[in-house]
């Protein structure tokens, strides 16, 4: 494989077929650089879920390996003695009985940091429970604290299986990699969304400790509940994000919305919010978002559009930083963050078992067992042109 560059040009990754936070943890892997080899099922269920239209795949490389065979789980043990890291996001013990527990991968790669990425961790009583991120989020703390005292409102999949999934999954396989550069030996990560989840809460579990936010929904400053922290409804049916925390931000809002600082009060007071939201809600109903986007522009208010996906893309400020690009059609988020030297690039989709022949021909299989594998359905080869993808590059 001819290099991308980037920051992790040197990380070689494993990553055996799963959904959700695993894979995107192998996504902002090889967003910036790392060569990340993923291993799906040979066969028609591969794309059951998609996986071939899935940004979550994109600049990674895909093999399809039967590892229950044992001429599999031999290929898939050449590919464990080169890597650095693996990444597998089954339930606690399966990664053991397909026969990868990491005690044995650790007796041919020393220097193996295997990333496990579960909901509830790889012990505790919930350990083997099915879940998914709203039961992880539900468990830390971080539902209950999200939307107006009426009810939660789910935050996506933002927190539980990306951010404190397979973000700090792919931080804690970094951290693992380099101190191995120091004591030369791996070790396991053990990743679960509860975890992050609730380490993402930190700075709130810590205001409540400290007295400064109250353990319910629609009482706290940055929950919606403040009328200056929140999103109003415009006469056309768009909303407005306000986040004027500040003095100087407050005074521009209201400045702006024609309200007299005298006939506002103590905004600190919880006991006004109710009242003082319903005053700037009838406001921002009297003109459609856009004339409120146009009657703030240039006003250092905190005041912003809500836009939606469609909208985000075509926003002048996100053209002008690049933060989405078109790649083989699809536009998509870029790589982030921004590196000076050494950018990240978001990659190209491959198609499941697109790499297959290029991955075992490194591995000096010879072309005659490499077809007798995929006679006998251990492994799958996929062709790129035929799906319509160019090669990675």
């Amino acid at each position: 494989m001819v290099g991308r560059g980037g920051a992790l040009a040197s990380l070689r990754v494993l990553e055996l077929g799963g959904i959700g936070p695993a894979p995107f943890a192998g996504m902002v892997l090889a967003d910036m650089g790392a060569d990340v080899v993923r291993i799906d099922r040979p066969g028609p269920d591969t794309n059951e879920l998609g996986m071939d239209r899935n940004l979550l795949m994109r600049g990674k490389r895909s093999v399809q390996l039967d590892l229950t065979s044992p001429e599999g789980r031999a290929v898939a043990w050449s590919l464990i003695e080169e890597a650095n890291v693996l990444i597998e996001g089954f339930r606690p013990m399966v990664l053991e009985r397909l026969g990868f527990a990491p005690e044995l991968c650790w007796e041919r790669n020393q220097r193996l940091s295997v990333g496990r990425m579960t909901g509830w961790g790889q012990s505790g009583p919930m350990a083997a429970v099915a879940g998914h991120d709203i039961n992880y989020i539900g468990l830390a703390g971080v539902l209950h604290s999200v939307g107006p005292a009426a009810a939660p409102v789910v935050p996506l999949n933002l927190v539980g299986d990306y951010g404190g999934g397979g973000l700090l999954l792919a931080f804690g396989l970094l951290c693992a990699v380099f101190e191995t550069s120091v004591s030369g030996r791996g070790q396991v990560v053990d990743a679960a969304m509860v975890d992050g989840s609730a380490l993402l809460m930190a700075r709130w579990f810590g205001e409540m400790a400290f007295g400064r936010w109250h353990d319910n929904r629609g009482q706290n400053l940055v929950d919606g509940s403040a009328p200056f922290y929140r999103a109003y409804e415009a006469a056309d049916g768009g909303f407005v994000a306000v986040g004027a925390i500040e003095e100087r931000f407050f005074a521009q809002l209201i400045s702006v919305l024609g309200i007299d600082p005298g006939d506002v009060g103590d905004r600190w007071d919880r006991t006004t919010w109710s009242d003082l939201s319903e005053r700037f809600a009838l406001r921002f109903k009297s003109r459609s978002r856009d004339e409120w986007v146009e009657a703030f522009d240039g006003v250092d208010a905190c005041v912003t559009p809500v836009l939606s996906m469609r909208e985000a893309i075509d926003d002048e400020h996100n053209r002008s930083r690049e933060t989405f690009v078109e790649i083989d059609g699809i536009t998509q988020p870029a790589a982030a963050p921004r590196l000076g030297r050494t950018p990240g690039r978001a990659g190209s989709l491959p198609v499941p078992g697109q790499h297959t022949q290029e991955v075992l021909e490194e591995l000096g299989l010879e072309a005659g067992r490499i077809e007798e594998l995929d006679s006998r359905g251990v492994i799958r080869r996929a062709s790129s042109a035929a799906a319509g993808f160019p090669e990675l590059s």
